[in-house]
């Protein structure tokens, strides 16, 4: 399949521009064709408006028509094989094994959600019956369930270049929703991305669907990013990235006349907290597996456990050794981007020099993408008394903050911002007594692990990939795992309607066989 560099805005490609962009080899330093050409504001307005016209047919689609579709782009994406690992290897300098694993995840999170829009309970469908003899009023027939909400704006994620970008879990779960999809393309893998867009784009014809059901924008920089989520036409959006640029284009979702959801995961540190009895019977395992979660794709994991709090005492001195030299013996790791990495230099170079902070090791890597492992020591009232240590540092790095005692403890967990992920390592008894430090870390992230490492997020219906501010910008909500269909709807109640008009998922005989809350019970009926 031959890359063009264009645009794909619904059927059609965009023209050529004076904004381009090049995709660039982190591993070799090379520059890659073909140009990518950023599109222009009156592609912008096209691509909106053509989702905008497909919503009124494809928020319509029946649960066959829809989850073939979703399962129909996870065909496109596996029929391009060793062409689209091939371009994702060169444009992220990630190992062609990760890159084969991330396909597969992202084809099977296609399928989950086609399956739940296919058993289609997910609408969370609503019944309470009527009864004009109730005194002193008469009760009225009440139906309510989910509904689309129109066109979503979905930002490719940099670190990962097929499950959090064009066919992602943003933009699964916004499909089937029901809502059309525009794609702002990452600038660090626009091969990639126009491969994955193409495989969408077919899809949608391959379903004889509206065109706007897809589209897929490239630009640098934020002007195509804050242009989309400004567009009126535009009703939600969802973002996976930076802190900064994550807010930037959250507040100009809120600034609307009509403001819409706009759904950042934005930044975590994930604590890992080790207590004293897990600590003394096997430091050397968990030592292992911090140093395997904190290096895993040179750190650039949204869930990398990027601070550790670690009881003060021998063990704890041992632990830090231990961990230490397998963090020195690190080979460099490539990074995403020359600007991912020098972000990364500049985080430990600061952290090193602040007061109080012991490092017990620090490398910088060797080439304008490489980064060497740091880990870093300080004590509980250093680590409080200032802020700029809670900071998320992007990379294969980790600080320690020792505790001396249960209190301490505790105000280190209250100090914490909001978390994707919040770990603990104890033992059975342990946790049992410390329901004053689960309580919370329950305000605090999202996803509360025991005993193992929050690297690697299962897609299942279960997880929950989000947490409080700045985790993300609403806590209430994940971007892996079904539930996130729910970010993309809203409810819509009906009253008094004839049956006849009422949506198949309210029908009085339930004429789909769905799952549906009817007078306070759960029924098939």
């Amino acid at each position: 399949m031959k890359l063009i560099g264009r645009s794909i805005i619904g059927s059609k490609r965009g023209e050529a521009s004076s904004v381009i962009l090049h995709g660039f080899n982190p591993a070799t330093g090379e520059t890659l064709e073909p140009a990518y050409h950023g599109a222009t504001p009156a592609e912008v307005d096209q691509a909106a408006r053509l989702a905008n016209a497909a919503f009124s047919s494809y928020s319509q689609t029946t649960r066959s028509q829809r989850s073939k579709f979703l399962r129909q782009i996870a065909e496109n994406i596996e029929a391009l094989g060793d062409t689209l690992v091939v371009r994702a290897t060169r444009e992220t300098g990630l190992p062609e094994g990760r890159i084969r694993t991330e396909s597969a995840r992202t084809c099977s999170q296609l399928r989950l959600f086609a399956d739940l829009v296919e058993e289609g309970s997910w609408v969370d469908a609503r019944i309470d019956h009527g009864d004009p003899n109730r005194t002193p009023i008469p009760k009225p027939d009440v139906r309510s369930l989910l509904r689309p909400l129109g066109p979503v704006v979905v930002f490719g994620a940099s670190n990962f270049p097929l499950a959090f970008s064009v066919a992602g879990g943003d933009t699964a779960s916004a499909l089937a929703a029901g809502n059309p999809v525009i794609v702002k393309a990452h600038h660090a893998h626009p091969g990639t991305s126009e491969l994955v867009g193409l495989a969408a784009a077919n899809a949608v014809h391959q379903c004889e669907l509206h065109e706007g059901v897809f589209s897929l924008l490239y630009g640098s920089g934020s002007e195509i990013g804050i242009a989309l989520v400004r567009h009126p036409l535009i009703k939600a959006g969802g973002f996976t990235g930076s802190r900064a640029g994550g807010r930037a284009l959250f507040n100009a979702a809120a600034s609307r006349p009509e403001p819409i959801p706009f759904y950042a995961e934005m930044s975590s540190v994930n604590p890992v907290v080790i207590l004293p009895e897990a600590l003394s019977v096997r430091a050397d395992q968990i030592a292992a597996g911090l140093h395997a979660s904190v290096t895993l794709g040179a750190g650039q994991f949204c869930t990398n456990p990027g601070l550790v709090f670690l009881p003060s005492g021998l063990d704890a001195d041992r632990f830090g050794e231990k961990l230490g030299e397998l963090m020195a013996a690190t080979p460099d790791q490539t990074m995403l981007t020359p600007g991912i990495r020098s972000s990364y230099e500049k985080g430990v170079a600061g952290r090193s020099s602040q007061t109080g902070v012991a490092t017990v090791t620090q490398r910088s890597g060797e080439t304008s993408c490489a980064a060497g492992t740091a880990l870093f020591r300080i004590g509980t009232n250093q680590y409080l008394t200032n802020s700029a240590l809670s900071e998320e540092i992007f990379g294969p790095t980790t600080l320690i903050v020792n505790y001396d005692n249960q209190e301490e403890l505790l105000a280190l967990a209250r100090s914490l911002e909001g978390q994707l992920t919040a770990t603990i390592h104890g033992t059975d008894s342990e946790l049992a007594v410390n329901h004053e430090l689960l309580n919370i870390l329950e305000t605090k992230a999202g996803r509360l692990l025991f005993n193992g490492f929050p690297t690697g997020v299962e897609v299942c219906h279960a997880m929950v990939h989000g947490g409080p501010y700045p985790a993300t910008s609403d806590g209430r909500s994940t971007s892996v795992g079904t539930r996130a269909i729910f970010r993309f709807t809203r409810q819509v109640c009906f009253q008094s309607f004839p049956d006849a008009s009422l949506p198949e998922e309210l029908k009085e005989e339930n004429p789909l066989r769905i799952w549906r809350l009817v007078d306070g019970q759960l029924s098939l009926g």
